[in-house]
Order: C-alpha cells, then structure tokens, then sequence
C-alpha cells in the first residue's frame, strides 16, 4: 500500500480534507478502494480519523459505508476475492502490512455490529471477557478488573453486577448491545467501529448508546456507519459523505466537521441529502 501524502501545515486544506479538532488523527485513509471480485463497490475514499472524536459515516444505502468501515480492521480478509488498496494507517503502523496481523489490528480497532451478536450461551462476565481470553489472558483478577471497567464505561455494570453468571441471552436487546461494546472496550481499543448500532433497538435503548457514544469519546476514538441524519447530527464531530458514483462505486462527496456539513455543505448533492432531497 501506498504512502500517504503529507499535506504541510501551512496549505489551505483540500475540499475534502477534515479539519481535526484534536492535536491529530489515530487513522488515516488515502484513495482507498474497495473491490470484491474486480467490482469495484468503494473507490479512492481519503479522510482522517481524528483522536477521542466520533467520525460518523453517512449515505445512501449502496453507497459503501459499512465495506469501507469493514476494511478498516481487515475485515474483508474473510471475504473471498475481496481487494482493499490504497494506504490505511493506525498512527504509523500499515494496517494492511505484513507487521500487521489481523487478530492484533482488531483487538486495537474492534467492532461492534449491526445487531447485537454476544454469544448466547455464554455468561454476562464471559462475553465481557471473552476477547481478553482470546489474547492470552487467564489471571482471574485481571479479568474481573477487566470485566467491571467494561461493563462501567458501557453503563451496563450497575444492571448486571448480581447476575454476571447469568447467559447474556438474558439481556435485553439494548442491554446486549451495550454488553458487546463492552466485550469491544474490555481489550482497551484504540478505535472503536460501529456499524448503525442503534438499527435495532427501541427509541429508549437508541438514546442510550447514543448517550454513551458521547460518553465513550474521551476513551476511544469512534468511527458509525448511520443512516439516521438526525443521530449522525447529534453524536459526530466529523461526517463523511458518501454517494455512488455513475458505475455505481461509493466515493467520497465531502467529509468535514458536522456542524459545517449540515449548515454549509461545500457540495450541492451534500445539502440534498442532509436535507431529505434524495435517499
């Protein structure tokens, strides 16, 4: 994978550069395209991760934000015939470089999904531990300091603290949910991806992870795929617009801060989505 270019300090940011609030960007994307079986479905996509912020990624459906999400902790590596190109770093470090061993990058940049997915038969405190083990870990004192910081900063300790024995099957939707970022906190990433988390939980468990995205910020940083305006509104910092393109490829149309994007998009077709105009 290629280098990134490095933009001085001193220049004007490009269109589609993302002015980072923060002193500096945990992951940096450039022209990175996504192909599954020489179909191109993501196509030359670059903006920055900025550290301790919620980058949200938003579009209409087809328009490649979860396979761009995928490939940021090698996802596709399961998928036959997939090809990630371009350069996506964590910090310094080549996401797709032969130093990078998958299980290692995703224990840095885990992944919470679509549907809540903790593992059923499994105990509360199981699952909550369940990626240490995978590393290695086996002091039980480590694991249950482990356990009860994850399940705190997912707001989901004082809820379960009687019954962490109990099969996480017996959590609500939202309660699982909340459950699986923390099996995702509990390996302390330094990314944490979500793909539309809140998809499907009720109004009260959707405010909840919203609630706690906010929360989560100051220890992680985010990156969501949404297709909710009005949640990529209230939870990002920074929004990342993507669209297909005529052969039907997701590119990128604007990234920038949130606030900008949705009072003074740079890009007509931007200011037509926020706005309801075309889906």
């Amino acid at each position: 994978m290629s280098d990134p270019t490095t933009v001085p300090a001193a220049a004007p940011p490009a269109p589609d550069a993302v002015p980072l609030a923060s002193p500096g960007a945990v992951m940096t994307l450039r022209d990175v395209s996504v192909a599954f079986s020489g179909k191109v479905a993501v196509r030359d996509v670059s903006f920055d991760v900025a550290i301790n912020q919620v980058t949200a990624l938003i579009g209409p459906s087809g328009s490649g934000k979860t396979t761009l999400l995928r490939s940021l902790n090698r996802m596709h590596d399961m998928t036959r015939g997939a090809v990630v190109s371009g350069s996506i770093k964590l910090g310094t470090l080549d996401v797709y470089g032969p130093a990078m061993a998958p299980t290692l990058l995703r224990s840095r940049v885990g992944m919470v999904f679509q549907r809540p997915n903790p593992f059923p038969t499994m105990s509360i405190y199981d699952n909550a531990v369940s990626g240490l083990r995978f590393n290695g870990v086996r002091n039980k004192a480590l694991l249950d300091e482990a356990a009860e910081s994850a399940l705190i900063a997912a707001a989901l300790w004082d809820s379960v603290r009687g019954r962490l024995r109990a099969h996480a099957s017996t959590l609500s939707g939202g309660e699982q949910q909340r459950l699986c970022i923390a099996r995702a906190l509990a390996v302390e990433p330094e990314v944490l991806l979500m793909d539309e988390p809140t998809s499907s939980l009720d109004p009260s468990a959707t405010k909840r992870i919203e609630e706690l995205i906010g929360e989560l910020k100051d220890r992680v940083s985010i990156v969501i795929v949404t297709h909710n305006m009005q949640q990529a509104s209230r939870v990002s910092d920074t929004c990342v617009f993507l669209l297909m393109g005529e052969d039907r490829a997701g590119e990128l149309v604007e990234a920038a801060p949130t606030t900008k994007l949705f009072s003074a998009p740079s890009d007509p077709r931007t200011d037509d989505y926020v706005n309801g105009r075309f889906g």
